[in-house]
């Protein structure tokens, strides 16, 4: 049950109540895509930086050792990786768009070559939902085709006219697996997602055919994948009202905290993204005042914590500035370890600002006047 505290302007204060627990909104998941955050980060990690959501990959979990229907046999994803919150699995579909040399489309589904071992593997929507049943996620999402912006009006009309011929079958099949006595999760929730480009049009005429079907959640996809940050915005304030309001709205794979803290606006209240992780593997630092380069010279005998105002395991236990970027430097795993759980910390807490901003109705100045301080400090870093 999806659950509207409050509202300020578009900006939603909501909860998800799931079989897992219920998710504050709006959320920042953070992304395990094998079960585990890149950089040696835990189930237990995940708790200490309270992190709410975990999202974990369809496709990589079925391609890779053990695959989905050993995790089942093992008692499921959530069993598997001893994390007791919620998880969303995506359900294979962008592998479509990144894999574009690797695999065929038709009615049926994909063709892919494994990016692994080039093996022949075939996913559907059947396929992609029982792969999502095997790993007994809280929330599984409907698999979808994610085209390029590029491509010509002719072909992003006939692929979300097949993403919608899609999700039927998908919502179909996961009701039918959510029934049988041996599914993991049977009150595995399901979002569909809407495709469409950067062409407006197309994206609303999307958005209010799958509204009709009353499903769980609704997400956005096919952003933040190339276009430029006006043009998603642009797509978002197009969709958004033309997708149930009574239901959660996700933007996928977004993003960097400005572009967080402008969808929040636009109404959207799910988001996920790679950037604190990987950023963080690279050593780069998250704050308030912009991101922080520690691999930067000047920082090679600064003792300061990466912020001063944080209280991420990093920062609360005094671990300093000069000290993780020779941990990088010496190639130690510590480093990024740090470097990750910091990032993850602040997108978590950062959206906890946010659901505050909302609550007291003054979220318009809370976004303006942080965007503005993250401006003027990347420009100093």
């Amino acid at each position: 049950m999806y659950e509207i505290i409050t509202t300020d302007g578009k900006a939603k204060r909501a909860r998800l109540h799931t079989v897992h627990g219920t998710i504050e909104t709006p959320v920042f998941m953070n992304v395990g895509t094998n079960g585990a955050i890149k950089g040696a980060v835990d189930a237990f990690d995940l708790r200490n930086i309270d992190t709410q959501v975990e999202l974990s990959n369809t496709y990589h979990l079925h391609v890779s050792t053990p695959g989905d229907k050993a995790i089942k046999e093992m008692g499921g994803l959530h069993k598997y990786m001893h994390w007791d919150g919620p998880i969303l699995t995506d359900s294979g579909g962008f592998q479509v768009f990144s894999l574009a040399k690797l695999r065929h489309i038709k009615e049926e589904g994909v063709s892919f070559n494994c990016h692994i071992d080039g093996r022949k593997i075939f996913m559907g929507p059947e396929e992609s939902m029982q792969i999502q049943s095997n790993l007994g996620s809280t929330i599984a999402m409907a698999f979808d085709e994610c085209p390029r912006s590029t491509l010509d009006r002719d072909y992003i009309q006939k692929s979300v006219d097949r993403t919608y011929r899609w999700l039927l079958r998908c919502k179909a099949e996961h009701d039918r697996l959510n029934a049988l006595p041996d599914t993991v999760n049977p009150k595995q929730l399901l979002f569909g997602i809407n495709q469409g480009g950067i062409l407006p049009d197309i994206r609303a005429e999307h958005a209010k055919k799958i509204a009709e079907l009353d499903l769980d959640g609704y997400a956005l996809g096919g952003l933040a994948v190339g276009e430029t940050a006006e043009q998603m915005y642009q797509i978002i304030e197009s969709t958004v009202p033309y997708l149930p309001q009574n239901k959660p709205t996700y933007l996928m794979g977004v993003g960097t905290p400005v572009n967080i803290l402008e969808a929040v606006e636009r109404g959207v209240d799910f988001f996920d993204c790679v950037y604190p992780s990987r950023n963080g593997r690279h050593g780069n630092a998250y704050t308030d005042y912009g991101k922080l380069n520690l691999n930067n010279q000047k920082y090679e005998k600064d003792e300061r914590p990466i912020d001063e105002k944080c209280g991420c395991p990093a920062c609360r236990n005094g671990f300093s500035r000069s000290y993780i970027r020779h941990l990088l430097k010496a190639g130690e795993m510590l480093g990024m370890r740090l470097l990750v759980l910091h990032n993850l910390y602040y997108y978590n807490h950062l959206m906890e600002r946010i659901r505050g901003a909302i609550e007291r109705h003054e979220y318009h100045g809370f976004k303006t006047e942080l965007i503005d301080q993250m401006t003027r400090g990347m420009k100093e870093n």
